[in-house]
């Protein structure tokens, strides 16, 4: 199983935090105890298709009255329980975006271990306006002090994407420093590797969307909200284990 998080900001990669005070996590998100099976028509899913094409929004179950548990209900399968998941790879703190978990061991792997090299997309916000020179930097790799980074995809937006949500709170600008919009493309996942990128090209980062992971998008996703998909044979077989 797979699940899509949209992860909003100011809120920690994992489900504790031991920090006084604690800060947000995803514990503080509606994801769900059960999970509707692909294929099957589910108890509390109102006679519904529960998961038609093996991807099913997440929804509180409703359930049925006693008078139409006994008229026949109980008969098609109830929801399943929540199996364990956790993030595969990390989104920083003050980052939004995409974040994947999972319960299955080999898909993790596939997804985190950089002998895979998965594309990752960001929307960023920078300071500054991107110049051919930084654009070229970027395009041939960084140079920073845990060494070079790998080549990457980068292209300048001319405003943001209409899809974009506001941020909570929001960016605070200089109005004597203008901004930009890029996307960027990474296929390694150091600490906060990004910001970094950025600013050793002389533009830093003011807002950061995580968009893409390998194949797996937003696909218009809210902030908080997440989207279930019942991982194919295909993604995990032959993955080292």
């Amino acid at each position: 199983m797979l699940v899509l998080f949209n992860k909003p900001f100011n809120v920690l990669c994992q489900f504790t935090d031991r920090s006084t005070p604690p800060r947000r996590t995803l514990a503080a998100f509606a994801l769900p105890s059960r999970v509707y099976p692909a294929g099957r028509l589910d108890y509390d899913s109102e006679g519904r298709d529960a998961a038609r094409g093996g991807c099913v929004e997440a929804r509180p179950p409703r359930r049925r009255a006693p008078a139409q548990e006994s008229a026949g209900w109980r008969q098609t399968p109830r929801t399943v329980p929540w199996r364990n998941v956790y993030p595969a790879g990390r989104l920083d703190y003050d980052s939004e975006g995409l974040v994947l978990l999972t319960d299955d061991g080999a898909l993790a792997h596939r997804i985190t271990d950089p002998r895979h090299q998965l594309a990752k997309t960001y929307l960023v916000q920078v300071e500054g306006v991107p110049d051919e020179a930084a654009l070229r930097r970027l395009r041939d790799g960084v140079v920073l002090n845990d060494g070079p980074t790998l080549p990457a995809q980068v292209r300048v937006l001319e405003y943001a994407p209409d899809w974009l949500w506001p941020r909570d709170p929001p960016v605070r600008f200089r109005k004597t420093v203008p901004d930009a919009w890029i996307e960027l493309t990474i296929r390694e996942g150091r600490n906060r590797q990004v910001r970094r990128m950025t600013a050793a090209v002389g533009l830093p980062t003011l807002r950061l969307i995580r968009t893409r992971i390998g194949e797996w998008t937003l696909g218009g996703l809210a902030p908080g909200a997440h989207r279930i998909i019942e991982t194919p044979v295909r993604m995990t077989r032959g993955a080292p284990r």
